[in-house]
């Protein structure tokens, strides 16, 4: 019993040192990698998967700002990359998609406060048509303050492997980004693919119509190994409750978690679905 006893504990260690031994492979992986939050909706009235709400938004912002972490533009980071410059410590990029008012009402006045840069990808079709998104005025107050950035999420929010044709295709990437250029008199060299939509023929098309690098919504850190055009990033949507929590584990945690991740969905595409029910991500 005693020989048995001492068998599970020398297996036991062997399994915490190699967890310990693949925990910090991870690590060292992801050196030079950027964790690239994605938001969608600011504000307390909508209660969907998309929508975090201002108190929480404020205690993430405020924890970012308190912990060190410089916020930075994808530009940036590309070109730290391509020049082989250091990033600031705790680089983190944050980025909104779609383009909704409350963008500019609630999380706007919250990222001055805390002096915090972030990225909104503009559907540009819907720029001053609804009234639930920005117009081209708020923009440009945005864009003046020096802390906002904009980028494409194409014209309709079509996703682009379902266009009809690879003319439409183009006119989604190629149209919005001529519109953005003009509205707001910068370059716009940066894509986030609707639904994270994408595909080998997307991919090619994008880096075509002049872009350097595009954003999916698979969680993970956007990596200088990563192909430019399928950057990861770490979705803080998809769930209602615990958001700071979920906030901080998805952040601190994501050179762990996003492999995780990455096997769940592999599973889930070679129809194992019970297999990928066994991974849980935060």
């Amino acid at each position: 019993m005693q020989k048995l006893y001492k068998g599970f504990l020398l297996f036991l260690a062997c399994c915490i040192l190699l967890a310990a031994g693949c925990a910090a492979w991870l690590w060292q992986k992801s050196a030079g990698s950027v964790p690239v939050l994605n938001y969608h909706q600011i504000n307390d009235t909508e209660q969907n998967p998309l929508t975090v709400n201002t108190e929480q938004f404020e205690q993430q912002m405020k924890y970012l700002a308190d912990n060190g972490y410089h916020t930075i533009t994808p530009a940036e980071m590309i070109e730290a990359w391509e020049k082989g410059t250091q990033l600031p410590s705790h680089p983190v990029i944050l980025t909104f998609d779609d383009g909704y008012l409350d963008n500019y009402r609630y999380a706007f006045p919250i990222l001055e406060k805390y002096q915090l840069k972030a990225t909104i990808f503009l559907i540009t079709d819907y720029v001053s048509t609804y009234p639930n998104y920005l117009t081209w005025e708020n923009a440009s107050e945005m864009q003046k303050s020096g802390l906002i950035n904009f980028e494409s999420h194409t014209l309709s929010h079509v996703e682009l492997t379902k266009t009809d044709s690879e003319k439409d295709t183009i006119h989604q990437l190629l149209d919005s980004r001529e519109a953005l250029e003009y509205r707001l008199k910068k370059p716009v060299r940066f894509i986030a693919y609707p639904c994270g939509s994408y595909d080998e023929e997307v991919e090619r098309l994008t880096k075509e119509a002049g872009y350097r690098g595009a954003f999916t919504v698979n969680y993970g850190l956007a990596s200088p190994d990563e192909q430019r055009f399928i950057l990861d990033r770490i979705p803080i949507f998809g769930c209602n409750s615990h958001t700071f929590l979920r906030f901080k584990i998805r952040l601190v945690l994501a050179p762990l978690l996003s492999p995780l991740s990455s096997w769940k969905n592999e599973l889930e595409k070679n129809n194992h679905p019970w297999l990928a029910n066994l991974i849980t991500i935060p």
